[in-house]
């Protein structure tokens, strides 16, 4: 009997712990943009999929010439 009231007081603990902790972390955002930019912000890239990722990008290329400087030759 004694080891189950020990049970049930840490259980009891716990419970309290982790319900602190999540009112603690409970956010409201006002969109779904401000949520997903929370979460990019919050969220660390495996660096396997980092590496993918910037092999598929590649080397940023500067913009095209507009037309108007082609015709002048500028």
């Amino acid at each position: 009997m004694k080891h189950q009231s020990k049970l049930s007081a840490e259980q009891h603990q716990q419970h309290a712990a982790e319900q602190q902790t999540q009112s603690k972390s409970a956010r409201e955002f006002a969109s779904a943009e401000e949520l997903l930019r929370y979460d990019a912000a919050h969220t660390p890239v495996p660096p396997d999929i980092a590496r993918r990722l910037q092999k598929s990008v590649g080397p940023a290329k500067p913009p095209p010439r507009s037309w108007w400087r082609n015709l002048f030759g500028w």
